[in-house]
């Protein structure tokens, strides 16, 4: 697993987390499945970087290793981290493809569900302000089974399983343009959520 830390400030920091997968184990490259949900993680800290922004929590991108044989990587990571639980404000996981963005999913208290609400509404200039229920990923179940707030990017997927596990998954089905909007949500959700003066209410 590669981690990416804002390393001017200590792991056991307050932490929003963004993430996606890379376990290209099966045929083609699995750009869509899951290198395009750790391409906008990953530039999502990079435009924030890029802007000057600091927030008051760290960012910090996750790029899990094998997902696809249990999740091996993302319960090695809970395990070591579990103990600073408390500390974990939201995790995010892009897994369904990085299609033109509609919102997110999202698994969390009812207050913590207003308070994402108001997020999404900043969203408003490239229409992507709905917040949808279940927030899901595999890399991420078990701290939302612990109770931590979790995000999962919804896109226009309809077309996600003609690429998914076949030779048609490399990297000419990405669209830059539909990544760009996806690195641009991951963004503003991330630094807004770490911005906030208290963490998300449990």
């Amino acid at each position: 697993m590669l981690i990416a830390v804002n390393f001017d400030q200590p792991m056991e920091a307050l932490v929003v987390l963004l993430s996606g997968h890379l376990d290209s184990w099966d045929v083609g490259q699995g750009a869509m499945d899951d290198g395009g949900g750790a391409a906008i993680s990953w530039e999502a800290l990079s435009l924030i970087r890029d802007l000057g922004l600091r927030p008051k929590r760290t960012l910090r991108t996750v790029l899990w290793s094998a997902e696809e044989p249990g999740g091996v990587g993302a319960a090695q990571y809970f395990q070591q981290h579990k103990g600073n639980i408390s500390n974990f404000d939201l995790v995010m996981e892009s897994d369904l493809g990085t299609f033109s963005p509609l919102g997110l999913q999202f698994t969390g208290s009812d207050k913590a569900r207003a308070i994402m609400k108001e997020v999404m509404k900043l969203l408003a200039p490239i229409n992507v302000t709905s917040l949808e229920k279940h927030g899901e990923g595999t890399d991420i179940n078990m701290w939302m089974k612990a109770g931590v707030p979790g995000a999962s990017l919804h896109t226009a997927d309809q077309r996600y399983f003609w690429f998914h596990h076949s030779d048609g998954d490399t990297m000419t089905v990405q669209n830059p343009e539909e990544m760009n909007l996806c690195s641009a949500v991951w963004a503003v959700v991330a630094y807004v959520v770490a911005d906030l003066e208290e963490m998300l209410p449990r």
